[in-house]
């Protein structure tokens, strides 16, 4: 007797998430879990016509910042669009739980300067009545909400510290009883289904009026004492942005303390000089060769931001700018046509990885001056006979700091970031998803693998990218039924055409609450989407209701 299904793909080419050759075969699909594969008789509710199309594992994206947009938008847009079905928050120990209702606006303001998050739609869209205060908590109120998508979340460094020290968190060490207090809400995280832990010693990370974000604050006794709660677990991923004195040798130490697995971020071609990835990429494997998992993440894609100097992300990490991010609206202003400031930005505008770049920083948008849009900034500067950093503080100033500039920060040298891409040392993350939304928009990064990396330049094969994209990111985060095709696991599948999968140029959309903008691709080529069994997106459309039941579980401790 024929078998029936609640949902059957034919035709298609199975390519089942291990790095394995991809077969033709059908998949059917029965109370959200795979249930057969291969040839398949039988007949089911629905059935998807796969011809010329690749059959995957839903992609796993390991590094987003969805913890508070989780709240105003439950179908997690853009990521699903590039068939993502599972995404992972609370990376660079950012978030907002737990959060005492005194210190609520500190986290937001918190996100808004250091993920380039919109306040005024941070405030709008989780609202005034937080229906939580602890980490468990948190995670009980996204469950309730429900998502389109699969959500895992590390409990972060920043909020634990907020948490447990108040204000004094970005100014100081913790004392011994505070570290002690923060492990037990790690523990208590670890209890209620955090994946993991993150945290951050980046000097890129400013949060409020200039201050470092609390985790930079912290000293290497407090992360290895929060870390080692997941040693003692058992169980959970250690998420760490690298900083001075937080590298491969404290990153290695801990993992060694602990037993658990370390994936630092981020690892981008120009980063550490023009060799300097290899000796990163050497003592990776060496690391991870005697059974120590330090895990580079990697990106494909450039990290291009585009920017205002009313929210000058590439340049707060100079000390320089240490006053304009301290400073109010009509602060900054002040700070930009002051003659000494300018003259110590020129000098310093001409040193560093950041800052040294004026010949590919390009002018977006300028408004009253429209015939400025796509120029170069240093021939425009050369036109008027001014200095770069001149030539773009004025531009602001005009402007009321509406102009906007593009500059590209680091990853853009294509045959570093191959090698990168290649390195059986590395994972694909970055992604970023949910943050800095005005200003950068790479959750479209696995449509850009499969488009770019493996169909334009071949430098990956097909099963090889879809096995990056799924189960080498799933293992590595203990997510542990998704990320493969196989029976018995769940069904997150993304069907696409891989003549036409990709994602389209950046466009600015305003569909944030309070009218915040957002930058946003595209994607081609996706053919359906399928959460736990259920249809999402079928050729680039929704196809369930925002506002009703929707798919995606929390995944609790990886699993759902």
């Amino acid at each position: 007797m024929a078998e029936h299904f609640d949902l059957l793909i034919r035709g298609g080419t199975l390519v089942d998430g291990s790095g394995a050759p991809g077969i033709p075969g059908d998949l059917a699909i029965r109370g959200g879990r795979i249930a057969a594969l291969g040839e398949v008789r039988g007949d089911a509710d629905r059935t998807l016509d796969a011809g010329g199309c690749v059959v995957a594992p839903g992609f796993v994206d390991i590094h987003t910042h969805y913890d508070a947009q989780v709240f105003w938008d439950r179908m997690l847009t853009i990521s699903p669009w590039h068939g993502v079905t599972s995404v992972v928050m609370g990376n660079c120990g950012f978030g907002i739980a737990p959060t005492r209702p005194e210190h609520r606006d500190l986290i937001l303001r918190t996100l808004e300067s250091v993920e380039g998050m919109s306040l005024e739609a941070l405030r709008a869209g989780v609202g005034d009545d937080w229906p939580f205060e602890t980490f468990p908590e948190y995670l009980d109120a996204i469950e309730r909400r429900g998502t389109a998508i699969n959500v895992g979340a590390l409990v972060g460094h920043t909020p634990l510290r907020l948490y447990v020290m108040g204000e004094e968190a970005t100014e100081r060490e913790a004392t011994e009883d505070e570290i002690a207090r923060m492990r037990q809400l790690v523990r208590e995280a670890l209890e209620a289904g955090a994946i993991g832990f993150g945290t951050s010693k980046a000097p890129t990370h400013v949060g409020y009026a200039g201050r470092p974000v609390p985790s930079r604050a912290a000293s290497l006794a407090e992360i290895e004492s929060l870390a080692g709660a997941l040693g003692e677990a058992g169980r959970g991923v250690i998420q760490a942005t690298i900083g001075r004195g937080f590298f491969l040798n404290e990153l290695a130490a801990i993992g060694r303390q602990t037993g658990r697995s370390v994936s630092w971020t981020a690892l981008l071609a120009g980063l550490f000089g023009p060799d300097g990835h290899r000796r990163v990429l050497e003592e990776s494997s060496r690391l991870q060769a005697e059974g120590v998992d330090v895990v580079p993440q990697v990106s494909c894609r450039p990290l291009v931001v585009e920017f205002q100097f009313k929210a000058p992300f590439p340049f707060e990490s100079l000390s320089i700018f240490k006053p304009v991010s301290a400073a109010d609206f009509a602060g900054r202003k002040r700070i930009y046509a002051d003659p000494e400031f300018r003259a110590a930005f020129r000098e310093r505008s001409e040193q560093g990885v950041l800052t040294g770049r004026w010949s590919d920083m390009v002018i977006t948008d300028c408004p009253g001056q429209p015939d400025l849009a796509d120029r170069d900034v240093s021939v425009v500067a050369a036109e008027r006979g001014v200095h770069p950093a001149d030539l773009a503080l004025d531009l602001s100033l005009a402007s009321n700091l509406e102009a906007r500039f593009r500059m590209p920060v680091a990853n853009t040298d294509e045959k570093v970031v191959a090698e990168l891409l290649q390195h059986p040392s590395t994972i694909l993350g970055l992604s970023d998803a949910g943050a800095h939304a005005s200003q950068l928009c790479d959750a479209c990064a696995p449509t850009h693998l499969l488009a770019h990396w493996v169909r334009e330049t071949g430098t990956l094969p097909l099963e090889e990218a879809v096995r990056q994209l799924t189960s080498a990111t799933a293992e590595r985060f203990g997510i542990g039924d998704r990320g493969r095709l196989a029976p018995g696991l769940a069904a997150d599948v993304t069907v696409f055409d891989p003549e036409t999968v990709g994602c389209s140029p950046l466009r600015r959309v305003r569909d944030f609450p309070a009218g915040a903008d957002r930058l946003v691709a595209d994607a081609t080529g996706i053919r359906a989407v399928i959460v736990n069994g259920t249809p999402i997106r079928i050729d680039g459309e929704d196809v369930v209701d925002a506002e009703g039941d929707l798919p995606g579980q929390l995944l609790r401790g990886g699993s759902s």
